[in-house]
């Protein structure tokens, strides 16, 4: 079988960055002239296309996953999403989004259904929780202090 046709069944499956797709054929142990062809090959017929697997990835760590920029930027680089089209994706997403509002459907979903925190600990452990989310400390304290009982 060809690094194509191999290249073609990944991208079928999801929306793969090119650098995923490099190094899953890689993984299948085809030569590196082999990959860069089918790479070539892939890119020209927009089967691969980093800009669109970055707006994925945005879009579906904002909109299901309820996660802030800085989560959404590790997410993208894991992907091997080249900075300048990550940030551009980043901010094209984040640019119509209020980030306040996405701290509270995060925060709401850890809640389960509660409008106030109990007690400190559990302050800290929301605190430490939507920082690991992505979103910036100044913010997620703003949002957790009108939560306190």
């Amino acid at each position: 079988m060809s690094a194509y046709i191999d290249g073609l069944k990944m991208l079928g499956r999801r929306e793969l960055s090119e650098q995923q797709v490099r190094q899953r054929l890689a993984r299948k142990e085809y030569e590196q002239d082999e990959i860069d062809d089918a790479i070539a090959r892939l890119r020209e017929e927009r089967a691969i296309n980093d800009v669109r697997v970055a707006e994925a990835i945005v879009r579906t760590e904002t909109g299901i996953r309820k996660r802030g920029k800085i989560r959404v930027r590790i997410q993208l680089e894991r992907a091997g999403i080249a900075k300048d089209t990550a940030k551009q994706a980043i901010d094209d997403v984040f640019g119509a989004m209020d980030d306040d509002a996405l701290i509270e459907a995060s925060l709401r979903k850890r809640l389960r259904g509660r409008n106030t925190i109990a007690d400190d600990r559990e302050f800290q452990r929301l605190f430490r929780y939507l920082l690991g989310q992505g979103f910036e400390s100044d913010r997620v304290m703003k949002t957790l202090r009108t939560k306190r009982k």
